[in-house]
């Protein structure tokens, strides 16, 4: 069995005592970081065998796993911080679990987008889980992009070094008024939350250097107005077909602009024209 084990954002209180007793039961854990598990399974009075599992050797590694799963040994996977596979590496082991018929149980626990978005005050009933951005390039520019066509709120991580050029980029392309809960080191001795608009955001930290880690929770944009339909009269439609005749199209050229104009069948605009200019 995989066991998908929740560990503590920042608080080691939140470790669920279901959590405790299976990494207790666990043949192995498979973890991001070997050190920073090791002190939290010391802390618990465990000892495991570890197996360092993370993006560089997710492949390796992964093919180690599933060949001890398959010998019938239990292996909790937990990342650094959170739930594994949200942000951090398992999906593709959770996957490989499922075609190989390996059975794989989850264990909930923190989630720091999660929590940002409880504690943001923005809408919650509909939401979009980003993660990180791009650290550069063309596909930081296009997700950015798709950002900006979010109608409901939508969740980033990012970390202290790069929050103000985050902060800058969104401003850049029109998000600079948009409502903001900056969520910084949840559940840790100074967590702190600021609501303001990312506009507002960037000069607190230009003015106070960012430190630990952020969950931004940003907040959606208004739906557009749509204009109500105008209904075409006939004299309207006539003006229209001379206005195009006016400009040198043929009868052929009218008809398929106009099927698009007028959201009509290209045969029915044409059956129209023609009547028109007979």
């Amino acid at each position: 069995m995989l066991y998908l084990v929740g560990t503590p954002i920042g608080n080691m209180s939140d470790l669920s005592p279901r959590a405790i007793e299976v990494l207790t039961s666990v043949d192995a854990v498979a973890c991001e970081d070997t050190r920073r598990t090791g002190l939290l399974l010391s802390g618990l009075g465990i000892k495991k065998k570890l197996i360092s599992y993370h993006e560089h050797n997710r492949t390796q590694k992964g093919l180690l796993i599933l060949s001890l799963l398959r010998d019938g040994q239990n292996i909790a996977l937990v990342s650094d911080a959170g739930m594994p596979c949200i942000s951090d590496p398992g999906e593709e082991l959770v996957r490989d679990c499922a075609e190989a018929m390996l059975d794989v149980q989850v264990i909930p626990g923190p989630v720091a987008g999660i929590s940002a978005l409880a504690l943001s005050g923005l809408d919650a009933k509909r939401f979009f889980f980003e993660g990180f951005l791009p650290s550069d390039g063309k596909e930081r520019k296009q997700r950015l992009q798709e950002l900006l066509q979010h109608r409901f709120t939508f969740i980033l991580y990012e970390a202290p070094h790069r929050i103000i050029r985050t902060l800058e980029d969104m401003i850049a392309i029109g998000l600079g008024e948009r409502n903001i809960a900056v969520c910084r080191e949840l559940t840790k001795k100074y967590e702190q939350v600021l609501r303001l608009t990312i506009r507002e955001a960037r000069e607190y930290f230009l003015q106070t250097p960012p430190r630990g880690e952020f969950v931004l929770v940003i907040s959606g944009g208004e739906p557009p107005v749509l204009e109500e339909a105008r209904v075409l009269t006939d004299q309207d439609r006539e003006l229209r077909i001379k206005e195009l005749q006016d400009a040198g199209l043929s009868t052929k050229e009218i008809s398929l602009r106009l099927s698009k104009e007028w959201n009509e069948s290209r045969k029915t605009v044409y059956a129209y024209v023609i009547r028109m200019l007979n």
